[in-house]
Order: C-alpha cells, then sequence, then structure tokens
C-alpha cells in the first residue's frame, strides 16, 4: 500500500476497499506525524504523536465498498498502514538499543548507520520533496519539513539518547567579542542549538564541510564550539576531519565532524576511530553489468571537456574534468558544477554506440562515462537494496549531499561506548 490519492487494497474481511488520501494544502506534516506515530506505536514515544496523529487519519482516510459508504474502525486503518511502514528495506530493528532523531536528514545516511548499532529513530526532518520520497521509501517514515518552524519543532520527543545533524554551513553575525548563542540566530545552527537546549540528548553528532574549520576566518567554527561548551554546557572536544576513503569506500571525501557529550555524564575525553586497514578501489563500487548508453558521454562532450581543461591548465589553473580507473579513488561526489565530471570513469564494455538521449554528437568511443547514481550510493556506504526511486538528476544532488555511512558508522560507535550503550 502507498500513500497516493487512491490505494486499492487486496482484501480485509473478505470485501475489496479502497482507500483515498485527501490532500488539502500545508498539510505534508500530516503524512509526517502519522508514519513517525505508527513507528512508535510499540513504545512511549507514539503518545507524543498519539493525538495529532488520530486527528489526521480521520482528515486523510475514507474506506469505501464497491456497493456502499462507510467507515472502518481506526484499529483496522492502523493495522493496514503499520503494515505499511514495517514493510521497507531498512526498518527499526526490533530490539533496539537507543533513540536518537535526524536532523537535516537527507536520505537517510545518519540514520542507516545508527540503526546498523543498534538505534531508534525517533523523530526525521528534512525539507527537500525529493529526499523526503526516498527516505520513505527506503524507512516507511514520511520527515517532517522545515526544522526552523515551532510547528515542525513540537513533535521532537523528549529523552532521545543521541542528536544527529548534518547542518549546512553559514555565517553568523558574531555581534559580540566571543560569539555565542544570541549571534547564531537566523541560521540553521541556531535551530540545532535550541533543540539542543530544549532537550538535552545525552550526546551530539554534527556533520559539516571541511571548509567550515576556516569558514568567515575560523569564527564560525569558534562559535559553534563556544555555544556548545559554554552556552548549552557540553563536553566538545576538537572536531576532526574524517575521510570517507579510511573507512571502506574508494571515496576521497573529508568532512569535518563535531561530537558533543552531556557534562553530568561525566566524560572528559574522546578518540576518533582510527581508519581502517582495507585496501580500496573503484571496481569495487562499479556496475556488474555495462550501464545503459545514456552514461556515455558524446565525442562532441568529451572534446568540450578537454578543450575546457586545456584553457584552464593554459592559465596555471588545474580544473577540469578527471578519469578514475579502476584501481583508483573516486574524488568527492558533489553537486552542481563539475561534480560528475570530476569522477568519469572507463567503461570499455558498450557495445550499443547509439544515443539514447538527444545527445550532440556520436557516443564516444573509448568508453568514457558517467558514475551511475547507483555507483555514488556505493560511494557513500549505502548497500544495494537501498531503493532509489526518484530520477537520476535527483538522485545525483541526494547522494552528493549525503554524508559516507561507513565513516558516520564508526564514529558513531565510539559516541555510544561513552553514554554506556552496549553495541555487542
Amino acid at each position: 500500500m502507498k500513500l497516493k490519492e487512491k490505494i486499492s487494497i487486496d482484501e480485509f474481511d473478505g470485501k475489496r476497499f479502497q482507500i483515498r488520501l485527501v490532500e488539502p494544502n500545508s498539510t505534508n506534516y500530516k503524512k509526517a506525524v502519522i508514519t513517525h506515530y505508527l513507528h512508535n506505536i510499540d513504545n512511549g514515544v507514539s503518545k507524543h504523536f498519539k493525538k495529532e496523529a488520530e486527528k489526521a487519519l480521520k482528515e486523510y482516510i475514507t474506506y469505501k465498498n464497491e456497493e456502499e459508504n462507510f467507515s472502518l474502525v481506526a484499529e483496522d486503518a492502523l493495522q493496514q498502514l503499520l503494515f505499511e511502514v514495517n514493510n521497507v528495506p531498512f526498518p527499526t530493528p526490533q530490539n533496539y538499543k537507543f533513540k536518537f532523531i535526524d536532523l537535516f536528514a537527507g536520505v537517510g545516511g545518519f540514520r542507516l548507520a545508527m540503526q546498523n548499532l543498534g538505534g531508534k529513530c525517533v523523530f526525521t526532518s528534512e525539507w527537500d520533496k525529493n529526499a523526503q520520497k526516498t527516505y520513505r521509501a527506503n524507512f516507511g517514515e514520511v520527515p517532517f519539513g522545515d526544522i526552523t518552524k515551532e510547528e515542525t519543532k513540537k513533535f521532537i520527543p523528549n529523552d532521545f539518547d543521541v542528536l544527529c545533524a548534518g547542518f549546512p554551513c553559514q555565517a553568523f553575525s558574531i555581534a559580540g567579542k566571543r560569539g555565542g548563542f544570541e549571534d547564531t540566530r537566523g541560521t540553521l545552527f541556531f535551530d540545532v542549538a535550541e533543540i539542543i537546549k530544549r532537550k538535552k540528548p545525552k550526546a551530539i553528532f554534527l556533520e559539516n564541510v571541511k571548509g567550515l574549520r576556516n569558514h568567515n576566518g575560523g569564527k564560525t567554527l569558534a562559535t559553534i564550539l563556544n555555544v556548545l561548551r559554554n552556552d548549552l554546557d557540553y563536553f566538545v572536544p576538537e572536531p576532526q576531519i574524517i575521510n570517507a576513503k579510511d573507512f571502506g569506500v574508494p571515496q576521497h571525501r573529508e568532512r569535518i565532524y563535531i561530537v558533543g557529550f552531556r557534562k553530568d555524564l561525566g566524560v572528559t575525553s574522546f578518540k576518533y576511530p582510527n581508519p581502517l586497514k582495507k585496501k580500496i578501489k573503484f571496481a569495487d563500487v562499479k556496475e556488474k553489468k555495462v550501464p545503459a548508453t545514456k552514461y556515455f558521454l558524446s565525442t562532441q562532450y568529451v572534446q568540450t571537456l578537454i578543450n575546457h581543461k586545456e584553457r584552464h591548465e593554459s592559465k596555471g589553473n588545474g580544473f577540469g574534468y578527471a578519469i578514475i580507473p579502476d584501481d583508483g579513488i573516486a574524488n568527492a561526489i558533489v553537486v552542481g558544477g563539475m561534480g560528475r565530471e570530476r569522477n568519469l570513469v572507463y567503461d570499455h564494455r558498450i557495445t550499443d554506440f547509439n544515443p539514447t538521449t538527444h545527445i550532440k554528437g556520436t557516443v564516444n568511443r573509448e568508453g568514457i562515462r558517467k558514475m551511475t547514481p547507483r555507483e555514488w550510493a556505493r560511494l557513500q556506504g549505502f548497500p544495494d537494496k537501498y531503493v532509489i526511486p526518484v530520477a537520476d538528476a535527483s538522485a545525483y544532488k541526494q547522494f552528493g549531499n549525503s554524508v559516507a555511512v561507513p565513516a558516520i558508522q564508526a564514529t558513531a560507535d565510539k559516541i555510544l561506548e561513552l553514554i554506556k550503550i552496549n553495541n555487542a
């Protein structure tokens, strides 16, 4: 069953029914509250969503018999919907060991890592509609939307253990000499800090681009650390740059990790995970079968890239395309600019050179192609059963913006050890 405008259910008490989900304006949060409620229906967190969820269910769902109209009891509706939210590739662990929330969730890189360690997600938010679609297809849950709005924040439950957030890098006003909580108003970090202040989780785990370290002359990071350490009273060790390639995926992707612990827990030191001694290469994630011809570049586009690179080299710049050999490591996958062109590959298995898209020129004979969205997913550590329900353009954006799951998981494992959560 899918939460679409019209859905047919096979058999219910020997009769055939139809569910119609009414989609009034500004009600996306209702899908979120329903799926969050169902995911937590067997534990105490469900009471946080129950009132709004039952109200939303009444507004959304009408059951119709082929011969006559009548209403089914709420329990029947819940059982049908409960099947859907649990029948997904990555359901919540049955015997979960801790609870976390997933802010700026994207397509669930943090969630996947935390669930692998035995965690249960009790709240998630992500404003991008296509990312919400991908998230729901894999986890059975619709993320709440804009985290800056109080109507979203009110759904965050109490008593979760870890706050996870891959928040965007933004400049602060730095009105005061030190830079504190008030200076971050108007930025998305302010909303993260506000949630930490209200909910006081045991631990926090933040991820950002490497450039945060030097952003605005280092003032942005200094303000973040000051807010976490002094205004919010968390023990926060020095952030560390973590490279995805050190944790089993063939991608050179450096990101800054910031972890913190509520001071009453008595944590006074933290050691980031050591790199794995694992030999990796692009061939480990390369498509097993030759991809569709649409991923192969035209002869004209290949020449354009060559010319573009030569122009930059003549000016002393190193900007240009790059072709990753099978035994090499990919550059960081990023959205926009030269994101895909910096990660071209050779694939000599192609036999069909007939263009399948409206390209200028013919398909190149060297076998130069873009990586596929699935290869990007693998470069971020997403398993192959992870569903990609969106068009390629959205998929590249989603995986380019994602966290690297294995690096997140290795760091989270260290966090959980210190807050006394057994991961055995």
